[in-house]
């Protein structure tokens, strides 16, 4: 719940809202004043909020938490009638919640061991010997599972030792040498293409979006419109394609944070053709043999993208 939603309730619990022919009558929250409201196809309210955002206010907030109208016509005339919204709840399966969250880290690696080994070795003609590339594969994605840092994860490994699922314990300074080399971002690509392709048979629309998350780096940078520096964590967007029913991510791709600057720096046309090759990358990546729709979020313009 956001502000204005918030601010919504503490109206519609202070009372002051009447129903009017053509509209609703909300007190502002000041007590100065009143607005209009009206919630028919459109929603709309006669504060500034509403007038400068386009997008629903506390005042219409305040009205759909306070009633839901059922409009009843018989012999000519409209009986309006007011009740109490209700919030729907299910129940959760606590059983199947249950044994879910017991036994997933122990599927988890599982699953993992099994994807790993589909790396392949690289050549080496000469220098020292390489750690095995499927070790290092599984080192990494099981570090970021556990969430520890390298030092702490090494118990974990040294567990995926004794049970044979990596050849030979790295150091941990090698698990965080692999997991910022990005002669493996195509690596785990594919293995992200690979993991959804077991629900291809049942799996037929997708659905294409982004979100911007942050780092541990910080960066500093000279604001020219405050004129003075700022300071804030690096952070990068994740652009990716997930089945709409199963939740399966069937491609994904980073954009480095150098990118994402150099992208708003770019006028909107810039910006909208960035994002259509965004979509061409990620449908390309895209098992064939899932896809019949593809549809995608707001930064996609929730538009169908493609059709097979």
């Amino acid at each position: 719940m956001d502000a204005r939603q918030e601010r919504g309730l503490q109206l519609a619990q202070r009372g002051h809202i009447t129903k009017h022919a053509d509209g609703w009558k909300v007190l502002s929250q000041s007590g100065n004043g009143s607005y209009f409201v009206h919630l028919e196809d459109h929603p709309s309210c006669t504060c500034p909020d509403f007038e400068i955002r386009q997008q629903p206010c506390k005042h219409i907030h305040a009205v759909e938490c306070l009633i839901v109208w059922n409009t009843i016509t018989e012999g000519g005339q409209t009986i309006t009638t007011k009740t109490k919204t209700v919030r729907i709840t299910y129940k959760q399966n606590w059983p199947a919640y249950n044994a879910a969250q017991t036994e997933e880290k122990e599927r988890f690696i599982v699953l993992l061991d099994a994807l790993s080994k589909l790396v392949d070795q690289p050549m080496q003609s000469n220098g020292r010997p390489r750690l095995p590339l499927a070790d290092m594969v599984f080192a990494c994605v099981y570090k970021v599972y556990v969430g520890f840092s390298a030092r702490r994860f090494m118990s974990d490994l040294r567990e995926a030792k004794a049970k044979e699922y990596i050849y030979k314990t790295p150091h941990f300074n090698s698990v965080s040498n692999y997991l910022v080399d990005p002669k493996l971002t195509e690596t785990f690509s594919q293995l992200v293409t690979l993991s959804s392709l077991p629900l291809k048979g049942i799996e037929n629309n997708f659905a294409v979006d982004s979100s911007g998350f942050s780092t541990c780096r910080f960066v500093r940078w000279f604001n020219k419109k405050y004129g003075r520096e700022i300071d804030n964590r690096e952070w990068v967007k994740v652009h990716l394609m997930c089945g709409v029913d199963t939740k399966i991510v069937t491609s994904v791709d980073v954009s480095s944070a150098s990118d994402v600057r150099r992208r708003h720096q770019d006028c909107h046309q810039r910006r909208r053709v960035g994002l259509g090759c965004q979509r061409h990358a990620l449908l390309c990546a895209a098992p064939r043999a899932h896809s019949e729709v593809f549809s995608g979020g707001g930064s996609f313009c929730g538009q169908s993208l493609y059709q097979s």
